[in-house]
């Protein structure tokens, strides 16, 4: 039997997952009606990141995907082209894919919950009423991934949440863009460099004492 064991292994190291590898997926809707709105604050994270890396995208199955390395390790990019709704199907894929493991996954999501420009980092947690984290979670069978949330904040009447999600920034919200999407970068390369509880550590003392 051992030369059975011997001569299977090659394929069995091929299907490893890799723990040097991580997917950051940034949620949100495709095509230009939707560019640069409140509810595709992912796809501009990885836009920022792209540039900062010099990322070169591609249009692959169930979304756009790029990758770069970063302190040894890879990260790969990925925008779902799914629409937010069926935003599970492609992080099952790109997972299956890459042989991520799912502790080295990371979902970045716009959050109503939080005022604008407050951004928080969480290991696991409900869908807070998010189609895309919601799809995730079923297609996955579980919340314990990590998400980075964007808060966008309230600023809409009673009935006019579709509207406000889904419509762009105002002019005041987007001096503030600069300054969010810097910040949200910063902690996708520390997930991946650091680890999550660590990368929580350091950014969330930083919120507490910049608040004080």
């Amino acid at each position: 039997m051992q030369w059975l064991k011997h001569f299977f292994q090659p394929f069995f190291k091929s299907i490893e997952p890799d723990p040097m590898k991580y997917l950051i997926v940034g949620l949100g809707n495709p095509g230009p009606e939707y560019d640069h709105t409140r509810h595709n604050i992912g796809f501009d994270v990885l836009d920022h990141l792209s540039k900062q890396f010099e990322v070169k995208w591609k249009d692959d199955r169930h979304g756009y995907v790029g990758e770069f390395k970063y302190k040894g390790r890879t990260f790969v990019l990925l925008k779902p082209n799914t629409f937010m709704n069926l935003s599970g199907k492609a992080v099952h894929y790109w997972m299956q894919k890459h042989k991520i493991l799912v502790n080295n996954l990371l979902v970045i999501v716009d959050d109503l919950n939080l005022d604008l420009g407050n951004i928080r980092l969480k290991g696991k947690g409900s869908d807070g009423g998010h189609n895309g984290l919601k799809d995730i979670n079923q297609t996955l069978g579980g919340n314990k991934y990590a998400r980075l949330r964007i808060g966008i904040g309230r600023d809409f009447a009673k009935g006019q949440q579709s509207d406000y999600v889904l419509g762009r920034w105002e002019d005041e919200e987007k001096e503030k863009l600069p300054n969010m999407l810097k910040k949200a970068s910063e902690i996708v390369l520390d997930f991946g460099s650091i680890g999550l509880q660590f990368t929580m550590n350091k950014h969330h003392t930083k919120n507490k004492k910049g608040s004080e």
